[in-house]
């Protein structure tokens, strides 16, 4: 989702990251199901040693502290000083009894971990973003003890992502047709192709390597009291304010923005369901073993 003119960490480090770490609670939020799939497929025991690639705002790192208790580590890596921040800020305030959580603010691409240091690797949309992907998760590979697990999840096609998808579909007549995104362009969709993923693992060390599709309702909007102009309101913002289609109205005028929310909010109030608007999200949920 970063501008082709920019380098991840610029756009991590600048209103990009300063935007998700403003509104955490509500990224946490609408990404709560494919967590907990992560999580479910990561099967982390007390005493695990994990390194969280792409950590953000600290959701995952959090979760894997409180799974591997005081005596196992969390190592929460990312290249987002405002995200570290909020991360730094949560694990200060949590609850005693997780496991020590360690700030790394670096591209884990490059940087030098301790060899054979953590027995599980986990990401949830942090590993699409790489400028060299054999390189990065051949350091990664490195990192792992042996019969360490790596258990990731990133985007299937855009096509896939209604709530993606469709906040597109409904501005993209009031907007440019946007650039095409190279083939192996960093951003959300690189691994969308399942054929992709697995030769690069292979080609940086990884054996047993599975991809399962992973699909779930998101929860874009809702309402708590029960009003369902709140909750398509709430999805709205959301959509294009939050979401990916946000990048294609930030820019644009105050009218073509006014127009972008009128036709999303109609759209939207018609899909309310249980004071909420729910959209799909399709992913791959990404297992290997060093």
């Amino acid at each position: 989702m970063a501008a082709s003119e920019q380098t991840q960490s610029d756009y991590w480090n600048g209103d990009a990251g300063a935007r998700w770490a403003r509104h955490q609670a509500t990224f946490d939020r609408v990404f709560a199901p494919l967590t907990e799939r992560l999580f479910a497929g990561a099967a982390l025991r007390p005493g695990d040693a994990v390194l969280d690639v792409g950590c953000g705002a600290g959701a995952t790192a959090l979760r894997a502290a409180d799974i591997v208790g005081p005596s196992g580590r969390v190592t929460a890596a990312d290249v987002s000083a405002p995200l570290l921040a909020v991360t730094a800020r949560r694990a200060a305030s949590r609850p005693p009894g997780g496991a020590p959580i360690v700030l790394v603010e670096a591209d884990v691409q490059t940087h030098t971990f301790a060899d054979a240091a953590f027995t599980h690797l986990i990401s949830r949309f942090g590993i699409m973003f790489f400028d060299d992907s054999i390189a990065a998760f051949a350091n990664l590979h490195r990192a792992l003890r042996p019969e360490g697990r790596l258990t990731m999840l990133c985007w299937r096609a855009q096509a896939e992502n209604a709530w993606i998808d469709h906040p597109f579909g409904l501005v993209r007549a009031l907007l440019p047709e946007p650039e095409p995104t190279p083939f192996d362009a960093a951003g959300p969709f690189r691994f969308a192709d399942p054929a992709r993923l697995p030769g690069i693992l292979a080609a940086a060390g990884f054996r047993d390597i599975a991809l399962m599709p992973v699909d779930e309702p998101l929860v874009l909007g809702h309402s708590e009291a029960g009003d369902p102009r709140e909750a398509a309101e709430a999805a709205a913002n959301f959509a294009l304010d939050l979401g990916p289609a946000s990048r294609l109205v930030r820019d644009q005028t105050p009218e073509i923005r006014s127009r972008a929310h009128a036709i999303v909010l109609r759209d939207f109030a018609e899909r309310v369901s249980n004071e909420a608007v729910r959209l799909g999200a399709a992913c791959w949920l990404v297992t290997a073993v060093r």
